[in-house]
């Protein structure tokens, strides 16, 4: 056959085809009142998130599993249940579909039937923060929105930053004055302006906040539009998509402002509702360093809401997020699936994240890291089956945090001692 006969599908096709959309209103997250679609939102009249509403009948009719098979694999394949109505609008740097990566020889030496990372570090800038952003980017492009400013621990800013510039967007980032040296580079360097804050994230929040009226900049700050959860529910669209149209029996998720937990939820509902799952949900775990830990004790003591967590401290920094606008989204999603929300040390995430390189080769995020020491904890303490089919989320790639120094030097004009390459060599180097 002639390679001109091949009709194959468009490498692009899910940016360039118009297919028909589906969102009806949005909804206050706590009160439950409807706001009109298509018009610039913020926070709810209760100050609370807005969640997208579709027309689910709608979508039930219009996508098959089989159609959506032929797609390209990409973050855009779940069109009829995105918010961006017009190919136009649609802001891209290639969003791919991130693979789900088995940790078998853990899962052995932990007696476990599966272990997967779905692995959010092969995105756009590195972080599962890309599929928030680019939807929140293209539905601004949409609305002609001019100037964007948010708070950030540095992946989101990161993000924010490209998707921003290749909107033609302008762009203010304000980070605590710890964030890694990598992401206030590559903020300002993808075209952004970004500014250190001697604080904390909610700190930074607050000036951004403070600069709606003053300044006149749209806030992208999480949950504070409505838009970064539909972008994040991709995760669990393409997780059951991964896994045949099942869910895994529990996800263990890094959780600081918590939009990917919640998105995912959603994602879960909506596809019941077009009759893609069942009622099957996965138990959500929301995983958070000891030294941050809000929706831990807010689930602890039975609370609906979780008061700012004082004094934060972590080397995971992406959960570093003393206070969360979605915290009873989140508290209810985990109530909701039978799951749990637990805290590890920051020494068992560098345990954590040195056992997975080492045994593995993959080198989690320090937010990752938490994850598999939180399975760990949880599968120790029996809150977790070794049975069960688990999922933990790698929000971003290793390879945008500190990594340890080697000193290990060989001198080419000397003698080479060749036992130091037998293999025990490497005892006793400093490893």
């Amino acid at each position: 056959m002639a390679f001109q006969d091949i009709n194959p599908v468009r490498f692009d096709s899910n940016l360039t085809v118009e297919r028909p959309t589906f969102v009806t209103h949005l909804e206050c997250a706590y009160t439950g009142e409807r706001y009109e679609a298509d018009t610039i939102h913020n926070l709810s009249r209760a100050g609370k998130p807005l969640l997208v509403r579709y027309d689910l009948n709608g979508v039930k009719q219009a996508l098959t599993k089989s159609s959506l098979s032929e797609r390209p694999q990409d973050l855009w394949r779940y069109r009829e249940l995105l918010p961006v109505r017009k190919v136009e609008d649609i802001v891209s740097l290639g969003e791919a579909v991130t693979p789900l990566v088995p940790l078998p020889r853990l899962a052995k030496r932990l007696g476990a039937a599966e272990l997967l990372v779905k692995d959010e570090g092969r995105l756009p800038t590195g972080s599962f923060k890309a599929r928030g952003l680019v939807m929140a980017v293209s539905m601004a492009k949409a609305f002609n929105i001019t100037h964007m400013a948010m708070p950030t621990n540095g992946n989101a800013g990161a993000a924010l930053a490209a998707y921003a510039t290749r909107a033609g967007i302008r762009t203010t980032i304000f980070c605590p004055a710890d964030t890694p040296e990598v992401n206030v580079s590559e903020i300002e360097l993808q075209g952004a302006t970004v500014y250190r804050v001697n604080g904390l994230i909610d700190d930074c929040g607050k000036i951004v906040g403070e600069g709606k009226a003053k300044v006149g900049w749209f806030d992208v700050s999480t949950l504070k539009e409505p838009y970064r959860i539909e972008g994040k529910k991709t995760m669990g669209l393409e997780l059951a998509e991964q896994l045949g149209w099942e869910v895994p029996d529990v996800i263990f998720y890094p959780t600081g402002g918590g939009t990917g937990l919640i998105g995912m939820w959603k994602a879960f509902a909506e596809l019941e509702a077009i009759g893609f799952i069942g009622a099957k949900r996965p138990r959500m775990v929301a995983v958070q360093a000891a030294g941050c830990a809000p929706m831990v004790r807010a689930w602890e003591q039975g609370e609906e809401h979780a008061p700012r967590w004082e004094d934060a401290h972590t080397i995971a920094s992406g959960i570093r997020v003393p206070q969360a606008v979605g915290d009873f989204l989140i508290l209810r999603a985990v109530r909701e699936s039978g799951g749990f929300a637990i805290a590890v040390p920051d020494d068992a995430i560098q345990t954590a994240l040195n056992e997975v390189a080492r045994e593995e080769g993959f080198l989690l995020c320090p937010e990752g890291a938490a994850t598999y020491a939180a399975y760990k904890q949880a599968l120790a303490d029996g809150r977790v089956g070794k049975e069960e089919r688990a999922v933990l989320f790698n929000c971003a790639t290793g390879l945008k945090y500190p990594l340890p120094p080697v000193h290990r030097m060989l001198d080419r004009t000397r003698p080479i001692d060749y036992s130091l390459f037998q293999e025990d060599g490497r005892k006793g180097d400093g490893r």
